[in-house]
């Protein structure tokens, strides 16, 4: 079965920075993309970001230049590095490996 797990959220202040980490494990992790997601209460999920086999990256508009997605195949897992961070990133982020999704890790943000 594949299973994604997301670890790396909390609070954080306006501005400052928290790494989401995603390990996914039953598949062959090297050959396949993963993104990232986040849904806020009241508000439907959205994509965040993704990252190719090859590590190519996609950003949503809304976190280019403050997010930074990577990815270890060695360790078969993803990241998310968060920067300067906003009260509106304020979400349960998930990642996404197909029809597979993780549980999520919350992410607060205080102004």
């Amino acid at each position: 079965d594949v299973r994604l797990v997301e670890s790396g959220g909390g609070l954080a202040q306006a501005g400052g920075s928290l790494t989401l980490a995603c390990v996914v494990s039953g598949i062959t992790f090297y050959d396949y993309a993963v993104a990232w997601f986040r849904q806020a209460p009241g508000k439907p999920r959205e994509f965040v970001a993704d990252i190719g086999p090859e590590g190519r990256a996609t950003y949503q508009d809304g976190v280019k230049g403050r997010f930074t997605v990577s990815r270890d195949n060695a360790k078969n897992t993803i990241y998310l590095q968060m920067n300067s961070l906003k009260p509106e990133d304020t979400a349960l982020y998930l990642c996404r490996r197909g029809s597979f999704w993780g549980q999520g890790t919350q992410v607060t943000v205080s102004s």
